[in-house]
């Protein structure tokens, strides 16, 4: 076995020339961002790729400010509490406004003194 002799009176610089240190959050200051590659979801993407491909930016503009429109008329009418039901038929597709908010039971807990 050899012996590896260590150089005496070296500088900072000569002692960690070639060192690249890896920067994880032990090693950071606080105000310091640690930058690390970003994983881009494969599946997300095919999955509203499908949906762009009907849904043009206008078409899109289009539905909203329809949707918009309803939901003003809905809350004129009292309504604020509802969710939207799509059907189609034939070549047309429906949204349909429906209250979500259900009928409450009643009880029959206050008639039962005269049985």
């Amino acid at each position: 076995m050899s012996k590896n002799k260590i150089r005496k009176n070296l500088t900072d610089e000569e002692m960690f020339a070639g060192y690249k240190e890896e920067v994880t959050f032990e090693n950071t200051w606080e105000d310091t961002v640690v930058h690390r590659p970003k994983i881009k979801s494969v599946k997300k993407e095919s999955e509203n790729e499908g949906f762009c491909s009907f849904f043009t930016p206008e078409l899109q503009e289009q539905i909203g400010k329809a949707l918009l429109e309803l939901k003003v008329e809905l809350y004129k009418q009292g309504i604020i509490d509802y969710r939207l039901e799509v059907s189609r038929e034939g070549n047309s597709v429906i949204l349909t406004a429906v209250n979500a908010v259900g009928k409450k039971k009643k009880t029959d807990k206050g008639n039962t003194k005269g049985k």
